[in-house]
């Protein structure tokens, strides 16, 4: 692998066609996008709300900790969601605005299943 000094990048001479740059339009990006397989971007249907999950918290009157246990998920990762410090992945997303839009199902689907106590056959 080559490898050069910041100055040695800075100084070396520029391979970009700067007036095909400036003539590409927003139509011809979008074609490219569509050509690369990104879709058209209606497709991606309406957008989301996104709730905070302190939000949705409150307004079911939770503590971290419970509101944590519901979702199956520690404590911490809740409240690194919250202040902000962590970015909520896609899937925990879609859980949130589950929650948000029918809490009383999501969270009941989510505790875990009573077990039937066994007979015990001797």
């Amino acid at each position: 692998m080559a490898r050069m000094t910041l100055e040695e990048a800075v100084a070396r001479p520029s391979t970009i066609d700067r007036a095909k740059l400036d003539a590409t339009t927003e139509d011809d990006i979008r074609r490219y996008q569509v050509e690369d397989g990104y879709g058209d971007e209606r497709d991606l249907g309406d957008p989301v709300e996104i709730v905070p999950p302190g939000v949705i918290r409150a307004r079911l009157a939770m503590t971290q900790q419970e509101f944590a246990a519901a979702l199956r998920i520690p404590v911490g990762t809740l409240r690194n969601w919250e202040q902000g410090r962590t970015a909520i992945e896609p899937a925990a997303r879609s859980l949130l605005d589950a929650v948000w839009r029918d809490p009383v199902a999501v969270l009941a689907a989510l505790r875990p299943p009573r077990r039937e106590p066994t007979s015990q056959v001797g």
